[in-house]
């Protein structure tokens, strides 16, 4: 398989989602750590800027009627009209307190969005000292259709991807700090419980996406680390000291090019890994029609291969 890299004006294209039939049918959509969303052509020859949002642009999503659904960092869930420009705040707050790390959602059929917080101590800008720390107030949150806001699973370690199984008895959310996918069951015999659609991952996951294919799509942002591994179950304040010494000093995540697909039984369909040369840390996947697009927190670009 044969990495193709597309470059974008701004650092951090960190999640991508392909537009469906319409004027931007096969196109890209990314959001950028200087808050930009920007649309690729599917061949990669046509760069646009469409909107600013204003924060840092995460998760990004197609709502039902042609607008993106973005998880901003520091904003919270926004919709984006990428026609106009356009931004609209849909909500801010969870639990009556303000988000403070809102990363990637899923939208269903009926309009109902499912949403993260990462964490309710340490915002985007500390996301580490969150990681290391293991909180564990990581969050998973239902948005209804009639604006209503609750809390569906708490005390998730880095709550981050969120995807919906395509007949919806499920909703998955990554947990990165303990390396597990979770499933909350929607319908049938076992709705209103949760365990695991995978677990013991061979790294860290971040966003997670149901591709075209049907499948769970997971990206791997860093393999296993054996010193964070240690760290999360070490004493609270080492823990904490870890995260106040110096950033060249600290874990840094090892370089990577891996996503890896599941169906709903938690079998391992596809395992993708590339080498990390000229490009690294996939924090976001999006398989669609044979092809695999990756976003990276840290790449000033996005890019695909062909399955």
């Amino acid at each position: 398989m044969d990495l193709t890299v597309y470059p974008v004006p701004a650092a951090g294209a960190e999640d991508v989602v392909v537009a469906g039939p319409g004027p931007d049918e096969g196109a890209v959509f990314t959001g950028t750590e200087d808050g930009s969303i920007f649309r690729v052509s599917h061949d990669g020859q046509r760069i646009d800027r469409v909107a600013h949002t204003g924060g840092r642009p995460l998760g990004i999503e197609l709502d039902r009627d042609g607008r993106l659904l973005v998880c901003d960092a520091r904003r919270g869930v926004l919709r984006v009209d990428p026609r106009t420009g356009g931004v609209e705040t849909v909500t801010d707050r969870l639990g009556g307190t303000p988000m403070m790390f809102c990363n990637n959602a899923a939208v269903a059929a009926d309009g109902t969005v499912w949403f993260s917080d990462s964490s309710r101590h340490y915002g985007i800008d500390r996301w580490k000292d969150d990681f290391v720390q293991n909180t564990r107030t990581g969050r998973l949150a239902r948005l209804g259709t009639d604006g209503t806001v609750e809390v569906v699973i708490d005390g998730l370690a880095f709550a981050n991807g969120v995807a919906l199984a395509a007949d919806e008895s499920y909703v998955a959310v990554a947990e990165t700090g303990a390396r597990t996918v979770v499933r909350w069951w929607l319908t049938g015999e076992r709705a209103g419980t949760r365990d695991h659609l995978a677990h013991d991952l061979p790294g860290y996951p971040d966003n997670i996406a149901r591709g075209s294919d049907g499948l769970i799509w997971v990206s791997i942002a860093s393999p296993t680390d054996p010193v964070v591994e240690r760290l999360q179950h070490a004493p609270m304040p080492l823990r904490k000291a870890v995260t106040r010494v110096p950033e060249r000093l600290q874990p840094k995540p090892k370089r990577t090019v891996r996503a890896i697909a599941f169906d709903d039984t938690g079998r391992r369909v596809h395992d993708v890994d590339l080498p990390a040369t000229g490009y690294h840390m996939v924090t976001g996947v999006r398989e669609h029609d044979g092809r695999l697009w990756l976003g990276s927190l840290h790449e000033p670009a996005v890019a695909v291969v062909d399955l």
